[in-house]
């Protein structure tokens, strides 16, 4: 078959070879520490949307350098110990319609859909960094001196924050919560579970935002991945600072968050997918020590997989 990357074996050993900063745990528990001092001041307001058998809200929840943020939240009517699905949206979007999430609810799942700060749907992006903010939300605050001023940072504690609100909800099993996305909602899925070893269940969908450097090197930096040439052309042309700024990167790629995942993952992977290369989707896979498992598409780009959509339902099924 034609091959967009390496071939499949390759891809199964394949570590990444983006750099991961010296400080990446210390960077991460003080961000967790960060992200649990935050009073959440979760607020419930239901919504125009409704539906036989299931309550729809609109939950907002206070997030790092006090950013209001807000997901869909659908729970079954009168039931307890419900598990739980978090549902991440991909690059630029929103967390969908209400209608979308119904077959969850209504088999019993409590769910809740996040839009990420910024982005389409009604979270806030409070800014404040220093640098570029033209558009691209990967390289926001990659020219602040301070790491923990990049944007995606605080959208990955954002999901983390989600699960632990949702997992205190008095109808939710807080042992019994998945979660799942694609292109940057698998990334965030990743990032999720990363960061809140609780989450039983991972399903990303050929996952954004790992090993940059790859992504640079396969000459992909375009499309999804475009800001990061702009950075480049910005602020670095001579490519002076590269080995400074991927290492920054490293802070926000999935890889080297992947060995804190506690959760049961299974992950879909398209091998013609030149938008997300299947080599840095496997660079965070790899890195995972749970248990785990890649369905491979051998002919599909990053597109719609059939069957995907129900095997998640049946790998969530078993919560």
């Amino acid at each position: 078959m034609p091959l967009i990357d390496m071939p499949l074996d390759e891809l199964r050993t394949y570590t990444g070879i983006n750099p991961r900063p010296a400080d990446f745990d210390a960077y991460w528990d003080g961000s967790l520490a960060e992200m649990r001092a935050v009073d959440p001041q979760v607020e419930l307001r239901p919504a125009a949307f409704s539906a036989p058998g299931v309550e729809c809200f609109h939950l907002y929840f206070t997030g790092v350098h006090g950013a209001r943020v807000h997901a869909k939240y659908l729970r079954p009517v009168g039931k307890r110990g419900c598990p739980a699905m978090l549902l991440f949206h991909g690059y630029s979007m929103h967390s969908g319609d209400w209608y979308g999430k119904l077959g969850w609810a209504q088999s019993g799942f409590c769910v809740a859909a996040m839009d990420c700060r910024g982005q389409g749907g009604l979270s806030e992006d409070v800014g404040g960094v220093r640098g570029n903010t033209l558009r691209g939300q990967v390289i926001r605050g990659l020219g602040d001196p301070d790491a923990k001023k990049l944007l995606m940072r605080d959208i990955f504690l954002d999901t983390a924050q989600l699960a632990s609100i949702v997992m205190a909800f008095d109808e939710v099993d807080g042992g019994r919560v998945g979660a799942a996305g694609g292109s940057q909602g698998g990334g965030l899925t990743l990032a999720c579970a990363a960061l809140e070893p609780r989450i039983r269940r991972a399903a990303p969908l050929y996952p954004f935002l790992c090993d940059y450097r790859r992504v640079w090197e396969m000459d992909l930096a375009k499309d999804a991945y475009q800001e990061l040439r702009d950075f480049f052309r910005m602020f670095d042309p001579l490519h002076e600072r590269e080995q400074e700024i991927f290492t920054k990167l490293g802070y926000i790629d999935n890889q080297h968050l992947a060995p804190r995942i506690r959760a049961k993952v299974m992950m879909a992977v398209g091998l013609m997918d030149t938008l997300c290369p299947p080599s840095t989707q496997f660079a965070a896979f790899n890195k995972i020590t749970a248990p785990k498992e890649a369905v491979i598409y051998p002919d599909f780009a990053h597109e719609w997989l059939p069957g995907w959509d129900d095997r998640v339902f049946g790998f969530m099924a078993e919560l």
